[in-house]
C-alpha cells in the first residue's frame, strides 16, 4: 500500500521544522492531527520514521533520507505548476501610455516569457487596486504601500523643438528660451535650476496645456512650441530630424521608472519580466 502525498508532505515538514509542532503550526493542523498522521504512516511503510529523545522527536536515517526526495518531487510539483500557470495565464502589465508606447512596446517583440505565456498590456494608470496587474510600471519617488519596487531609470527631460522653429534664430543659452514659445511643462523652473540659470521673467507659455507627453511631442513637431521632453523615450525623433535637442542640459528625476510587484507575490513569471526590464533599462538606448 502507497502512502498518500498528504501523508508524505506532513512527514517532509516534520523533518524539515524538527518538531511535530513546528510541523502542525507551518501546515495549520493540531499537533495530535500530524502525530496520528505520522502512527500511520509508521504503520503503512512498516517501519519507524522518529525516535523520542527526553521531549524530542529525532527522524531515523532512513526518515531524512525519504523526507529528502519528497522535497525534492514536491518542489518539482510546484515548478510543474508555476510554468503551467505562466503558460496559460497571461501576464497583465500596465504602464503609462508614452512609455508603454514609446520605451516598452519595441522591446517587447525581444522578451520570452516562461512557456510563451501572452503579455496584455494595458495604459491604465490606476494601481490602486494590485490585483488587477501582475506588474506595473509607474513614475514616482518610491515607497509604494503593499508593493516591491524595482527601479529602471531616471525620468529625464531637455528642451526639445522642430528645426522648422528655430529657422535662423539661435538656441545657444537656456536664456534663448524667451524668444520662443514654451508648451506647458511643470518641471520647466527644475531645469533652469538644472541648468543653473534663473527662469527668465519673460517666457512666453502656449495656451494648451497638454495631458500627455506623446500630445506634447505632437505639438513640438509640429513647430508649436519648445517642450520638454525625454531624451531617452523620444530618441527616434532625434535620430529623425523631426525634433532637434539644441541645449546640453538634462535633467533626470527625481523621480524615476519603477516596475512594481505585489508584495508576497513569489511567481516567477513577473519577477522574471522585472528583471528583464531591469535588464533593458541598463542596456544602451534602443
Amino acid at each position: 500500500m502507497r502512502p498518500s502525498l498528504e501523508s508524505l508532505r506532513i512527514l517532509e515538514m516534520c523533518v524539515s521544522t524538527g518538531s511535530f509542532a513546528g510541523a502542525a503550526d507551518r501546515l495549520a493542523l493540531t499537533p495530535a492531527a500530524v502525530s496520528l498522521r505520522i502512527r500511520s504512516l509508521e504503520t503503512e511503510l512498516g517501519q519507524k520514521l522518529f525516535t523520542r529523545v527526553g521531549r524530542r522527536v529525532v527522524p531515523t536515517p532512513g526518515a531524512m533520507a525519504l523526507a529528502g526526495r519528497v522535497k525534492q518531487a514536491l518542489d518539482g510539483i510546484t515548478e510543474a505548476l508555476d510554468a503551467f500557470q505562466a503558460a496559460t495565464t497571461p501576464l497583465r502589465v500596465t504602464a503609462p501610455p508614452t512609455f508603454a508606447g514609446r520605451w516598452l512596446a519595441p522591446r517587447l517583440a525581444q522578451y520570452r516569457a516562461p512557456g510563451n505565456a501572452a503579455i496584455e498590456l494595458d495604459i491604465s494608470s490606476d494601481i490602486r487596486d494590485p490585483t488587477a496587474f501582475d506588474v506595473a510600471i509607474r513614475t514616482g519617488r518610491g515607497g509604494w504601500d503593499g508593493l516591491d519596487e524595482y527601479p529602471l531609470m531616471p525620468v529625464d527631460v531637455t528642451p526639445m523643438l522642430a528645426p522648422s522653429l528655430l529657422g535662423n534664430r539661435t538656441l545657444a543659452r537656456p536664456e534663448d528660451l524667451a524668444a520662443f514659445d514654451l508648451l506647458p511643462h511643470p518641471d520647466w523652473g527644475k531645469w533652469f535650476a538644472r541648468a543653473e540659470r534663473p527662469m527668465p521673467d519673460n517666457l512666453r507659455f502656449a495656451g494648451v496645456d497638454y495631458s500627455i507627453f506623446e500630445l506634447i511631442a505632437s505639438a513640438a513637431v509640429s513647430g508649436l512650441g519648445v517642450a520638454l521632453l525625454s531624451p531617452t523615450l523620444f530618441r527616434p525623433l532625434l535620430e529623425s530630424g523631426q525634433l532637434m535637442a539644441p541645449l546640453a542640459t538634462v535633467l533626470k528625476g527625481p523621480d524615476w521608472y519603477f516596475a512594481l510587484v505585489r508584495e508576497g507575490d513569489g511567481r516567477p513569471c513577473p519577477r522574471g519580466f522585472c528583471d528583464w526590464l531591469c535588464a533593458q533599462a541598463r542596456q544602451a538606448p534602443a
